[in-house]
């Protein structure tokens, strides 16, 4: 299992939102400095624009810029990419993964990046079991449905329990739906229990980010759990 630290910016800081509300946020300081942090015991981390997601386009690419080249860090992006040439300016400035969630319904538009671009990945932000769209404000079809016709697409999903996120109150009780796809969970991690279960449930990555700010558990043992369990 993959383990990717988050960093989430809004306002040029990385911040940490509960259950996706912008209005509860706290801030935990330069999201460069904490990239190169994380880039000391990892080679990818989870990127998103806060800001973007709520408006619909990109605002903090010059940050997400400073990291890659900063660090050396790789990065999977997501929030705001809802044009073609908002995801291409994102592969331009050395994203390795433009995270597609909104945007990823329209068909037409994901047919066409992912001619375009290698690694498109896309978001299942899940409440309730629908996709929460638009920022997560408003809620769309059951997720295993959106499941279905995005794997026509891409081979690379992120799922996020958007009632888990930022609580820290462990993960989603989930069954397997997804086939040999790439599938990412995200959302209320906070234990190396919530790590060996989301294994054996059978995610093949795993995002964390409060808990790591809040010391709930170290970057370094979810590794070394991650490691080991890659060793059988």
């Amino acid at each position: 299992m993959e383990v990717y630290p988050a960093i989430d910016i809004m306002n040029g800081r990385a911040v940490r939102l509960y259950k996706g509300e912008r209005e509860r946020v706290k801030v935990y300081g330069d999201p460069v400095e904490i990239a190169g942090r994380f880039a000391q015991l990892v080679d990818k981390i989870h990127v998103v624009d806060l800001d973007g997601a709520f408006e619909g386009f990109p605002k903090n690419l010059d940050v997400v810029e400073r990291i890659i080249r900063e660090t050396g860090l790789g990065v999977q992006l997501g929030g705001g990419l809802r044009s073609h040439e908002a995801v291409e300016r994102a592969y331009e400035i050395g994203v390795e993964n433009a995270i597609i969630g909104t945007k990823a319904f329209d068909l037409e538009f994901l047919a066409r990046i992912t001619d375009d671009f290698e690694g498109i990945t896309v978001s299942l932000d899940s409440r309730d079991g629908r996709i929460a769209v638009k920022g997560w404000l408003e809620e769309g079809i059951p997720v295993r449905e959106a499941y279905e016709t995005l794997r026509n697409y891409v081979d690379r999903f992120i799922y996020t329990s958007v009632e888990r996120d930022g609580t820290l109150t462990g993960i989603e009780e989930i069954e397997r739906f997804w086939d040999d796809e790439e599938f990412i969970y995200a959302g209320g991690v906070s234990s190396i229990e919530d790590l060996l279960k989301l294994e054996e449930i059978g995610f093949s990555g795993v995002i964390v980010g409060k808990a790591l700010y809040e010391g709930k558990v170290s970057l370094e043992e979810l590794l070394e759990v991650a490691e080991c369990s890659r060793r059988g």
